[in-house]
């Protein structure tokens, strides 16, 4: 399969620049490109109604975007040297740090530049996957705010909040941005300092990301998880929070390690209901208003709200793959996006 390892770069001054122009050309190229894509779409609008969902078009890319980035090919004649450094074609060798080593050729890399100033190199590479040894346990994955994940054998990790906890000191970092003059290089190093504390708070919650996912996979054999509508949460009151999460990328990480170390993945349809079903005599509750944390079923059975929808998540996921099929996709007319740990 094939994955991407990313390294920091450590350009000099002159290279810097060098990749300051190549971000230029690169930029220009897609945005002439797009141009032409969207007159010809414009065209044939006219004469060809297309069916289905709409799709966004691409935007134009700006030099004010908060990354820049440019992609090289084999073809492009990039390569490793023998003293470990990346070569790129007008742009020279640039010191990489390695943090591990590669596990095969690279097909490709793309150099980017982030909001925070640093230069990263995200090859491409195949890897071989490689199944851990098989075990009997499985899990369903109830993602939620009060709790980050509830498992379904009741263990709850907690949630971090990583942006929560910087949101004092980013708050005092934007007032002062907001008092230097448009176009000021005072301006320039405020918004400098903003983007690294942002970057800071990204790492943390990548590498929170890659340590939960990888301890998930490693004692689960099988793993489901809702198909959250995190786009559609992302537009509520509950917006900073669900950025804080950041559950698309966490079940990414899951997804892909749990193809390359031999595991099942399976995302089961948003709107099953698992938070109002016992999972005991599969008794559904009518009303599940959002402050109930813990309810009682008529069968007699209490139920810790997050942790009886894990387990309803996990039976929902085994009898999807026992039919073979993945979660229905969603019909009709838009519907309102439900809160995780509902």
């Amino acid at each position: 399969m094939q994955l991407r390892y990313n390294y920091r770069l450590d350009p000099a001054p002159a290279q810097r620049i060098a990749l300051a122009r190549a971000f230029g050309c690169a930029r220009v190229v897609f945005n002439d490109a797009l141009a032409l894509r969207r007159r010809a779409h414009a065209g044939a609008a006219v004469h060809h109604g297309r069916k289905g969902p709409k799709v966004g078009l691409p935007r134009f890319r700006s030099r004010r975007d908060n990354q820049q980035a440019i992609r090289f090919t084999r073809n492009a004649r990039f390569k490793i040297t023998a003293g470990g450094k990346l070569f790129l074609p007008k742009i020279g060798e640039i010191m990489v740090r390695w943090s591990r080593r590669l596990p095969s050729d690279p097909s490709s890399v793309t150099v980017i530049k982030d909001a925070a100033g640093r230069y990263f190199a995200s090859f491409v590479v195949v890897v071989a996957e490689r199944p851990l040894p098989r075990i009997e346990a499985e899990t369903g994955i109830d993602l939620g705010l009060g709790h980050f994940a509830v498992l379904a054998d009741g263990r709850k990790i907690d949630s971090p909040r990583f942006l929560r906890r910087a949101e004092k000191k980013l708050k005092r970092l934007q007032k002062v941005l907001s008092r230097k003059e448009k176009g000021s290089a005072n301006r320039a190093k405020a918004r400098m300092k903003v983007a690294k504390q942002h970057a800071k708070v990204a790492d943390a919650r990548r590498e929170f990301h890659h340590q939960a996912s990888m301890r998930i996979v490693r004692e689960n054999q099988a793993i489901y998880v809702e198909d959250l509508a995190v786009k559609g949460l992302a537009r509520t009151r509950l917006a900073k929070s669900v950025h804080d999460a950041g559950w698309s990328a966490f079940v990414g990480m899951l997804e892909y390690k749990a193809k390359l170390y031999g595991r099942t993945f399976a995302r089961i349809d948003r709107f099953h209901p698992s938070s109002k079903l016992c999972s005991a005599c599969e008794n559904l509750a009518q009303v599940m208003p959002l402050n109930v944390r813990e309810w009682a079923c008529a069968c007699g059975v209490r139920h810790d709200r997050d942790v009886n929808a894990a387990i309803n998540i996990l039976a929902a996921g085994r009898r999807q793959v026992a039919a073979g099929r993945k979660p229905e996709p969603e019909m009709g007319g838009k519907r309102r996006p439900q809160t995780p740990g509902r």
